[in-house]
């Protein structure tokens, strides 16, 4: 008798390294993957809050946040779809006295949300390499251009941290250009300083330089998002994490060799190619999944989270991800 596959819906943005299980190029085996693609806060929100989907993209901060939480609907997959250094998601007003991180020592610093994983990342990074005094921060939290925005996690920050939100008629945005705060970090840059807005500068002008300096330090490409399952699901069906898994390395294989195909461009650069083979060079195999090959970012990603407040104790790797998922069969 053949079996069915196992209808299963994930949601997610659709990336080079993402988009042949988007088209059906690259199939799960045993399952009929539906993939929806949906913008990142929507994402994020309806997954947070109300579980909508079987498997989906998430914050990985949000995620470590829920982690220890017996009644947590997800668990995860060592599969990390977005990654991003942040040193440009730093900002001041142009006219800010503001020159180095640690000048913020004692003043405001606004963020979307405590949990966001580029926050967790900048905290974490700005008071270990720049100095900046986390506890004396006053730090603020609400939407970046629209007011009310929530925390979709149920993060609780240490008393030693003061965290309020703003307003909530107001948003980030606004309390930035009117003094409100001194200085935001969001990994979405502000609409206004997109468009040419001069009165909001990045912290750091050339992050691009401050970023090669932090990998060359570090080896760490930041991790930012992470894939999620029902627990419910992998209960009925516990083959379906690695086979999942399995798909996303496949399609991921594909993207590399085409950015790196000087015959023609598959995105709007025209030096596409070079570009590729340049960042080759320098990072590596940048978007490579598993723990093994990211053990550096997931203990400094775990780190600052107990840190910050995100987990009671501090957590190894192997505590994030089902554990058939951490290892492969040896030939």
């Amino acid at each position: 008798m053949t079996r069915r596959p196992v209808p299963v819906t994930y949601a997610g943005a659709v990336y080079d390294r993402t988009r042949a299980l988007y088209t059906g190029d690259v199939q799960v085996e045993g399952v009929d993957l539906r993939y929806l693609q949906t913008g990142i806060e929507e994402l994020f929100w309806r997954q947070g809050r109300y579980g909508e989907f079987d498997a989906a993209e998430f914050s990985f901060g949000a995620f470590i946040a829920g982690v220890e939480q017996a009644d947590g609907p997800f668990c995860a997959i060592p599969v990390f779809p977005s990654r991003a250094f942040r040193h440009s998601a730093f900002y001041v007003r142009a006219d800010s006295d503001v020159q180095r991180p640690d000048d913020l020592s004692g003043r405001s610093i606004g963020t979307p949300e405590w949990s966001m994983t580029a926050s967790l990342w900048m905290r974490g990074l700005l008071g270990e390499h720049y100095g900046l005094d986390l506890e004396s921060v006053h730090w603020r939290t609400g939407g970046l251009e629209e007011p009310g925005r929530q925390e979709k996690s149920r993060v609780t920050p240490p008393s030693r941290f003061r965290v309020d939100p703003i307003d909530a008629s107001m948003t980030l945005t606004d309390q930035l250009l009117e003094g409100g705060i001194d200085a935001l970090i969001t990994a979405r840059p502000p609409t206004l300083f997109l468009k040419g807005d001069r009165r909001i500068r990045r912290v750091f002008p050339d992050y691009r330089a401050e970023e090669r300096g932090f990998f060359e330090k570090t080896g760490i490409i930041p991790l930012m998002h992470v894939v999620v399952l029902k627990k419910a699901l992998v209960e009925e069906h516990p083959w379906i994490a690695n086979n999942l898994r399995h798909a996303f390395e496949v399609a991921r294989a594909q993207a590399g060799p085409a950015l790196r195909d000087s015959a023609v461009c598959f995105s709007s650069l025209v030096w596409e190619s070079a570009y590729a083979e340049e960042e080759a060079a320098l990072l590596g195999d940048a978007f490579a999944y598993g723990v093994d090959a990211n053990r550096a970012a997931l203990t400094t990603l775990l780190r600052y989270a107990h840190e910050q407040g995100f987990t009671s104790r501090p957590l190894d790797p192997a505590d994030l991800f089902l554990p058939a998922t951490l290892t492969d069969a040896k030939v």
